[in-house]
């Protein structure tokens, strides 16, 4: 059975359509297709516009601004974005700037509000993210972790499982007095939380190899941003469970 990276952005069909595309045009400018420079460059860029809209909102919410309405707006706008990048994959050089743009606003909202209840917590959250990258990377660049079939149907299940979790979880405490076991500070939580990081990091060598067989494949040049902002949704996730976890240690202090 093959599975693919459940983000969206980095799936087979997404990645098979654009060959496609490519294979159609009589005319072929090697110019405009996918590189890995060009992925990075991307991705670079995707990363400032969305630490630049971060440091605009945390730089308000610390001068009386309340956080929460832009964090909630930039969340729903990025999600739309990123629907219809995953239906519209050629739009990705406009799209992508724009989602890191308003992802930035919701990143910025729920950091300062973490920052204010927990002092020091966002620089930890992005040291961890950081270095959770890096060691990624560097196990999949010198093939230390190999993306295998076996490799990814087990990221995928874990993926789908906890995505399943959060939405049941978040579907019944709307309606009930239900607390979800992934709530509060005890060490089932932690636990939780600790296999969700460790499940974001391990999709993380999905993207790397989808990225890395889209170049090799000489895809259209727009999926340099398609296959960037696919990595930047991988990155904020994990960005966000360390919130979530730093939050929780901290808590218990």
């Amino acid at each position: 059975m093959s599975f693919n990276s459940k983000n969206p952005f980095l799936n087979t069909t997404n990645f098979s359509t654009a060959v496609s595309r490519k294979n159609d045009s009589t005319i072929i400018d090697y110019n405009q297709e996918m590189t890995l420079s060009g992925t990075i460059n991307k991705s670079l860029i995707l990363f400032l516009l969305l630490t630049a809209s971060a440091m605009v909102i945390w730089w308000m919410a610390f001068n009386g601004m309340n956080p929460i309405a832009p964090a909630i707006g930039g969340a729903v706008i990025g999600l739309i974005l990123v629907v219809i990048a995953a239906f519209k994959p050629q739009y990705s050089p406009y799209l992508a700037p724009g989602y890191a743009l308003f992802e930035g606003l919701f990143i910025g909202g729920i950091s300062a509000i973490f920052e204010a209840k927990y002092p020091g917590i966002v620089i930890q959250a992005v040291g961890a993210t950081f270095v959770t990258f890096m060691v990624c990377l560097v196990l999949y660049k010198y093939k230390i972790v190999k993306v295998t079939e076996q490799f990814k149907s087990v990221v995928v299940a874990a993926t789908l499982a906890i995505a399943t979790y959060y939405l049941i979880s978040w579907l019944i405490s709307m309606f009930t007095s239900f607390v979800p076991v992934h709530y509060g500070s005890s060490l089932m939580s932690i636990g939780i939380s600790v296999f969700v990081i460790i499940i974001a990091a391990l999709n993380l060598f999905l993207d790397f190899d989808r990225i890395e067989k889209g170049a090799e494949q000489k895809m259209p040049k727009y999926m340099e941003w398609y296959g960037a902002m696919g990595l930047m949704i991988t990155l904020v996730w994990l960005y966000i469970e360390f919130l979530r976890l730093l939050s929780k240690l901290n808590s218990k202090n």
